[in-house]
């Protein structure tokens, strides 16, 4: 079996009477999980291609993509506290049949079908048949949006096959089993998210999904694993390091894994003896990760951060120059992503951003990633910083030319560039150069604008202005001219 549905059914046969979803006011077996997405399955027309997900974090949402999974469907999620423009952006490139919500959010997808998960699905009464589960684990699971050269965001399209292979390289490296327990706090368009859900409930594992209050902060989300005993974590480097400040952690958790970002030692060092700590790498287009570095067993690099490890399982990591050779040990290249794992790249119009995608004489797909590194002497990998404009900002990759071309498209913008700096902490930020169409600009209108396009994280966090932008004598703008605002670190 080698479909999400597939390997879902497989748990509900084993552990059917195994908690599945713990929320605070109730707890769901997998049998009753099972249930709530046949109901949803059977709400929905005969044949689904893509369907968007626009809801709050409840078993109701992670049953309804388990839903769209059983009828064959990709499910495109969006978090409703998302810009109105960039949630029709989405749907609209992945041309969705219809968007499963919420009353509460209708307002936000206005001109596209929709259906309501809070009266028109879950309500109605278990039905007496059940509708078939489409086996084809090359059919598509998910598209998630990623940062784009564009100007506009790319999705990533990740199949049946890739999440199942995920699923049982974190068993293999994990051992997840029934009786664990996974929090979920990562946005659902974030592939950590990816690995909360699948990668415990695919191997018998609980999934405990806090709400707004429990994650209000540091102390009332340590307060929700504490009551619930939850026991595997994944985060950002940022929510490890709140940890790591902590005077203790609740005693349930055996397993903090961080992603999405480079993992620096301060982060985690009073954690070292408290929990199992990991440092992962691996692109969205890889699914999830394609390397793992335990680092109670490790040491950190001379620069303060973490190594990624070493591949997965049913993963391969070679180091190559820009002809396609593999570089010696310790010198730098681009790290490139071979095995199950490597997904069917991006939809729509990204021919251009598609050739990261190499055909190999196998039939294989290779991905590079834009990202250098090199292998240590103990053949662990090490990861250095993108080749490209994309950056990470609080573990969320940022492509600086998507955010330059939405300026540009701000009123009473003449010229734009935005550049990306280091912070005292060596984490990345964004100052914007704009030069102004008169002298009415407005920072607050031009925040207010993008925020219409870009998530918050995507909009600088200074705006310098120019009477002109300096270029040099290739006709670029000359970095060496810009100003450059300082800005504070926090640890």
């Amino acid at each position: 079996m080698d479909t999400i549905y597939g390997l879902f059914q497989e748990i509900v046969k084993e552990h059917g009477q195994e908690p599945a979803i713990i929320e605070d006011n109730r707890t769901l077996t997998f049998e009753e999980l099972s249930s709530m997405v046949d109901r949803i399955a059977c709400s929905f027309p005969k044949e689904i291609h893509s369907v968007g997900v626009v809801m709050r974090h409840r078993a109701e949402m992670i049953a309804s993509l388990l839903a769209i999974l059983k009828c064959g469907g990709r499910y495109i999620p969006a978090e409703p506290t998302f810009p109105t423009g960039r949630i029709h952006d989405m749907m609209k490139e992945s041309d969705v049949d219809f968007v499963l919500t919420e009353r509460a959010f209708a307002n936000k997808l206005e001109g596209f079908p929709t259906r309501n998960t809070d009266c028109e699905i879950c309500s109605v009464e278990t039905p007496s048949w059940k509708r078939d589960a489409v086996d084809d684990p090359d059919r598509p699971a998910y598209v998630l949006y990623t940062s784009g050269t564009t100007g506009r965001p790319k999705g990533v399209c990740v199949t049946n096959h890739n999440v199942c292979h995920y699923v049982r390289a974190f068993a293999d490296e994990f051992h997840p089993a029934p009786g664990d327990i996974m929090l979920q706090y990562s946005v659902c368009s974030f592939d950590i998210f990816v690995e909360e859900v699948f990668a415990s409930l695919l191997n018998g594992a609980a999934l405990a999904i806090p709400s707004d209050e429990d994650k209000a902060d540091i102390h009332t989300l340590m307060n929700f694993v504490d009551r619930h005993h939850v026991t595997m974590l994944s985060g950002f480097p940022y929510l490890l390091a709140e940890i790591n400040h902590l005077p203790q952690i609740p005693s349930s958790l055996r397993l903090l894994i961080s992603g999405g970002d480079v993992l620096r030692g301060v982060y985690v060092d009073h954690l070292l003896d408290k929990a199992t700590v990991y440092n992962t790498y691996g692109p969205s287009e890889t699914t999830v990760c394609a390397a793992y570095y335990c680092c109670n067993k490790g040491k950190v690099l001379d620069d303060g951060t973490y190594p990624v490890g070493h591949p997965v399982k049913g993963t391969s990591i070679r180091i190559l120059d820009q002809q396609g050779n593999e570089v010696p040990q310790g010198q730098t290249g681009e790290i490139c992503i071979y095995g199950d794992g490597v997904s069917k790249g991006y939809i729509g119009d990204h021919a251009e951003e598609n050739k990261a995608f190499e055909r190999q004489s196998d039939g294989s797909l290779m991905y590079r990633s834009g990202d250098l590194g090199y292998v240590l002497p103990d053949g662990n990998i090490a990861f250095l910083h993108r080749k490209d404009t994309q950056i990470m900002i609080y573990g969320k990759r940022v492509e600086v030319a998507e955010v330059e071309s939405r300026l540009y498209q701000c009123d009473d913008v003449q010229q734009a560039v935005v550049r990306a700096y280091k912070d005292e902490d060596g984490l990345a930020y964004m100052i914007a150069y704009v030069v102004p169409e008169d002298s009415n600009l407005k920072v607050s209108k031009i925040r207010k604008e993008l925020s219409e396009n870009l998530t918050s994280f995507m909009i600088p966090d200074y705006f310098v202005e120019m009477k002109q932008i300096p270029h040099n004598a290739n006709g670029k703008p000359d970095d060496s001219r810009l100003p450059v605002v300082m800005k504070a670190g926090k640890m």
